[in-house]
């Protein structure tokens, strides 16, 4: 999702909503809707007005409102919604937000007794909130009579449509599914010169990493600053959720984890030596960049490759078209690097909730418009638009969708393997903790152990307060 943002939304007007304490949305560089992969690079300033693409309906015609932040997709989302209102005679109006409002906008809407949206279009970490504080409307009982269940991708029904993770109850139906891979210069990995001389200095082919090692080894070759020329970009930034996104594709990778499987509980879990020899396998990668490299929102990360002078980059798949859409056939995709076997990718992207705070004639309508959207037809029609990424498991695994793009595949490749951060209420104050104290590992101002074992700790105290320990 567009990374725009570079201030903090000011807390103070959402914590009559919040379970624990809810920090800001998001930086004001690079849209963030945390876990998204909604993760956009077009600047959008926080003043702006909702798209003019939601255009009102005629008087007495039924229309419902979808709210989703400003980005591609929901153009496209808008394109399929005038395909329903032809079929029905339902207006859709999707409005965009600019994202660095998004989700105080959308929390000071659930505020009120009735919300200016029918549906909205939530990250993955708002869904514990929205289930557990009546702000979302509950889908168990109604979503199997329109869809098949099991043809949504499992990992995209646990993390971005259920509450509590896999608990068979459903508060979101999916949207836009999401994860992190890699974009590389393809040119680069088959210049002559190049291939030449990495075989000489490390004695094997120059290839595209399938290992982190593979890929420390690359970005080392690459690095040359003399010549401006950077080995890789990893989303870094410390202001809202760059650092926690980017370096949880290592974690999991060298068997670190958050928290204990199916548990809350995180001292002795997060705390280990899985989690530490990814703190300082992370801090190696993350500064073979670009100057400033240890800081990038998902924007910066975008730009120093899109301005040709990167090799690799590790992203949400949602900014690859327009990546590939600049490079052409001089860029390649692959899935995030593995390690020992082992490969795991941070999870983007967002579901439909229908607000609790509208008249049941609304919600009804909102479910006829989810239902057409979920059809097969429709998402065969959704994978067209740019980054529309389904979780129609049958779609995703057919061979016509791996054709569509050169993107496609690693991203099919990679929903298999996606994982998601906290999504319980409280989750801004433990992403708060989680950047503060990697960050310190990762910087040299704490060692990783005694920061690791500080960060479990006060992750059960915050669990503890919102009564989820």
């Amino acid at each position: 999702m567009n990374k725009l943002q570079s201030t903090w939304i000011s807390t103070l007007l959402l914590t009559s909503l919040l379970s624990c304490g809810e920090k800001a949305p998001a930086p004001d560089a690079v849209g963030t809707d945390s876990k998204s992969g909604a993760k956009s690079a077009a600047k959008t300033p926080a003043s702006q007005s909702p798209s003019p693409a939601a255009v009102p309906a005629p008087a007495g015609k039924q229309s419902i409102t979808v709210w989703w932040f400003q980005w591609a997709p929901a153009d496209g989302l808008a394109e399929l919604g005038r395909e329903f209102e032809a079929e029905t005679q339902i207006a859709v109006k999707v409005e965009q937000i600019p994202l660095s409002s998004y989700q105080e906008k959308v929390f000071l809407e659930f505020g009120g007794s009735k919300t200016s949206f029918d549906v909205v279009i939530g990250d993955s970490q708002w869904i514990g909130r929205g289930a557990s504080k009546g702000l979302y409307l509950e889908l168990t009982q109604w979503l199997p009579t329109v869809v098949d269940l099991a043809s949504i991708h499992p990992r995209a029904a646990r993390y971005l449509c259920e509450y509590p993770e896999g608990s068979g109850k459903w508060f979101a139906a999916p949207c836009e599914t999401d994860a992190v891979g890699m974009a590389y210069r393809k040119d680069w990995f088959e210049d002559a010169a190049e291939k030449a001389a990495f075989q000489k200095k490390y004695g094997r082919e120059l290839r595209v990493p399938d290992t982190w090692e593979e890929f420390l080894q690359v970005a080392t070759f690459f690095q040359r600053p003399a010549d401006k020329r950077f080995g890789c970009a990893i989303p870094s930034d410390r202001a809202y959720d760059g650092l926690t996104m980017g370096f949880q594709n290592v974690l999991w990778a060298f068997g670190g984890t958050w928290h204990a499987e199916n548990s809350n509980k995180v001292v002795g879990h997060l705390d280990t030596q899985g989690t530490i020899d990814a703190v300082e396998f992370y801090r190696q990668i993350v500064n073979l960049g670009p100057r400033g490299a240890e800081r990038l929102d998902y924007g910066q990360v975008l730009e120093a490759f899109t301005n040709g002078s990167t090799a690799m980059l590790l992203n949400y798949f949602a900014f690859f078209p327009g990546i590939h859409k600049q490079f052409g056939n001089k860029v390649g995709f692959a899935v995030v690097p593995a390690h020992k076997g082992k490969r795991v990718a941070s999870l983007g992207g967002q579901g439909f909730s229908i607000s609790t705070k509208v008249p049941a004639s609304q919600q009804e309508l909102a479910k006829k418009f989810i239902a057409w959207f979920l059809q097969r037809k429709v998402q065969e029609k959704w994978i067209t638009k740019p980054a529309g990424f389904t979780a129609n498991a049958q779609i995703l695994a057919s061979p016509e969708f791996r054709a569509l793009t050169p993107y496609n595949g690693p991203f099919a490749d990679s929903i298999d393997s996606m994982r998601d951060f906290w999504n319980v209420p409280c989750f801004n104050e433990l992403l708060s903790v989680t950047q503060r104290y990697v960050g310190m590992a990762v910087d040299g101002e704490l060692p990783a152990r005694e920061a690791l074992q500080l960060l479990a700790e006060e992750k059960e105290r915050i669990l503890a307060e919102a009564g989820l320990l």
